[in-house]
């Protein structure tokens, strides 16, 4: 059964975006040494990659390469993508396509981009484990890391790592509710 993991970097203060939806604080740490922790060896394990439509458009509308080339790739949204710009598959069910993912064997799932979608899958106890790389800005605003949806949970802390340039490295695993 695969793994569905997260990883994404949040500000100081709880934002993924600043209050424009812009990522500049964070691609000023580009190139940063996270070691064992890079996402270039984070990848190399992710099979299947499912996004939100948010994350999707900002992925296409950037002016390099599409960076996903030789991974499946799932997009959950109720409108049609018109001119995808690279293979991808559709979905707007998440409970179908939660059992979908279950079923797979081939590697471990990315759950990329927002919190709004990781959060519909720990709300439906479907997010393994997640690395929160928490970067030394405050931005005072903006896309916070989760919704407050009012859905409470408690993940098992398995590490934490001081990085490069001030970064921390929180990696937890979520346990089914039981």
């Amino acid at each position: 059964m695969a793994r569905i993991l997260g990883y994404i970097a949040t500000s100081l203060d709880g934002m993924i975006a600043d209050r424009n939806d812009n990522l500049d604080w964070l691609f000023a740490y580009d190139g940063m040494d996270l070691g064992a922790y890079d996402y270039n060896k984070f990848i190399k394990r992710i099979q299947t990659l499912v996004m939100g439509r948010a994350t999707y458009d900002f992925v296409a509308s950037q002016p390099s390469e599409w960076p996903y080339h030789g991974k499946r790739v799932i997009v959950v949204t109720s409108r049609p993508i018109d001119n995808p710009v690279a293979d991808i598959d559709v979905r707007s069910d998440v409970d179908a396509l939660i059992s979908e993912l279950r079923a797979f064997d081939d590697g471990d799932v990315w759950m990329l981009g927002g919190g709004k979608l990781q959060m519909a899958f720990i709300e439906r106890d479907a997010l393994d484990e997640i690395e929160i790389y928490v970067m030394p800005e405050i931005l005072g605003g903006g896309k916070p890391l989760f919704p407050q949806t009012g859905f409470r949970s408690s993940p098992t802390l398995i590490s934490t790592q001081m990085l490069d340039r001030g970064c921390v490295r929180l990696h937890y695993r979520f346990s089914p509710a039981g």
